[in-house]
């Protein structure tokens, strides 16, 4: 009796074949030069407020997630010693 195959073996298998990417359930984004022109059109430079606060944001972000990573860095290799 044949086992089961996964999930990604089954892809794989379809793409050998000369599936095509819609086939296995992946959409392909549209390449409609319109749309572009149309999200550029309605884009602007954003004001010194604007700018200043996104880069605070992104700079807490940072800070945050490498604060974590210190605290999960910390964790791993000085409480096995305690132990």
């Amino acid at each position: 009796m044949k086992e089961p195959k996964s999930k990604i073996e089954q892809l794989k298998g379809k793409l050998e074949k000369g599936g095509k990417l819609s086939d296995i359930g992946i959409s392909v984004p549209s390449m409609d030069v319109k749309d572009y022109i149309r999200v550029l059109r309605l884009a602007r430079k954003p004001s010194r407020d604007e700018f200043m606060m996104i880069g605070k944001v992104s700079m807490a972000g940072i800070a945050l997630i490498g604060i974590i990573g210190f605290l999960i860095y910390v964790l791993l290799t000085e409480l096995p010693r305690a132990l």
